[in-house]
């Protein structure tokens, strides 16, 4: 006859209740996530203070495309010798591009992480998941502002005039972080899904180049064909450049503000929720 032995669970000490096993990132609270997205932003701090070469693109990209822009297009647009009076007009439209190219390298990023196996000792940590992702978009939001204020003492070299305000100028560059915030989950989404960092830049480029200078940035629409003044009146990056623009020259503003807020947030409603998924997938 065999007997069927059974175990019972090993009994709690008196007076301390048992615990249950941690069943993933819904028990964390807004403070534990808040706390968890600092820790993570100083760990990718510092991971630019020991790689400054990573810097490179954010302290030299506005510079070279400022003097680029301004004497190569500037002659042709605003006539040979009043590159002066362009200055006012690519400038704002830069800050629109620099929040673009700087969100591609979010997208390259996630994907270096799982590459190197950073994103597998996070899975093994008790941290909310979208943490890992938002801390991301808080240093690259970071970077912009630094790319920003470089492009901006460029203009001022060059003859760049606020012609509103000092709080039309911020706003202008609130426009451009919270739109540039938006195009972060288009590029962790792509970062996600692609097998390589070189597919994710080449992926950029075919949706950066069309939307870069087929908008407003570097040249009024009036000058376009008809066909491609359509495309830039749908473009959220002509959107963005009118907008800021309209903010520093002190002209209106019209809907271009209202409708990179629209952009924003339907950008960040369909890309956000796909790109946590993709993580938590992925983890």
């Amino acid at each position: 006859m065999s007997t069927v032995t059974t175990t019972k669970p090993a009994p709690t000490a008196p007076g301390r209740p048992s615990v249950a096993a941690p069943r993933g990132e819904g028990r964390i609270g807004l403070r534990g996530n808040l706390r968890h997205i600092g820790a993570l932003v100083r760990r990718n701090a510092l991971q630019i203070k020991q790689d400054p070469e990573s810097m490179f693109d954010v302290l030299f990209m506005p510079i070279i495309f400022t003097l680029l822009f301004v004497f190569v297009f500037g002659g042709a647009i605003s006539g040979k010798g009043n590159q002066a009076d362009y200055v006012n007009y690519v400038v704002p439209g830069l800050m629109a591009m620099m929040g673009m190219n700087i969100a591609m390298a979010v997208g390259t990023g996630v994907n270096d992480d799982f590459k190197k196996g950073v994103m597998d000792r996070f899975r093994s940590m008790p941290i909310a998941r979208s943490s890992v992702l938002l801390a991301k978009i808080v240093v690259e939001l970071g970077r912009m502002m630094v790319a920003i204020a470089i492009l901006l003492a460029v203009g001022f070299i060059l003859g760049l005039s606020i012609k509103s305000s000092v709080l039309d100028l911020f706003l202008a560059i609130g426009l451009s972080a919270v739109f540039g915030s938006a195009l972060m989950w288009i590029f962790i989404l792509l970062g996600l899904t692609m097998q390589s960092a070189q597919a994710v830049q080449g992926m950029a480029m075919l949706v950066l180049m069309p939307l870069q200078f087929g908008s407003s940035i570097f040249a009024p629409p009036s000058t376009m064909p008809g066909w491609l003044q359509s495309f830039t009146d749908y473009n959220p990056l002509s959107n963005l450049a009118d907008a800021a623009r309209a903010l520093i020259n002190g002209t209106p503003v019209g809907d271009s503000v209202w409708m990179t807020l629209a952009w924003s947030l339907a950008i960040t409603a369909v890309t956000m929720p796909l790109a946590v998924r993709k993580f938590r997938q992925k983890t």
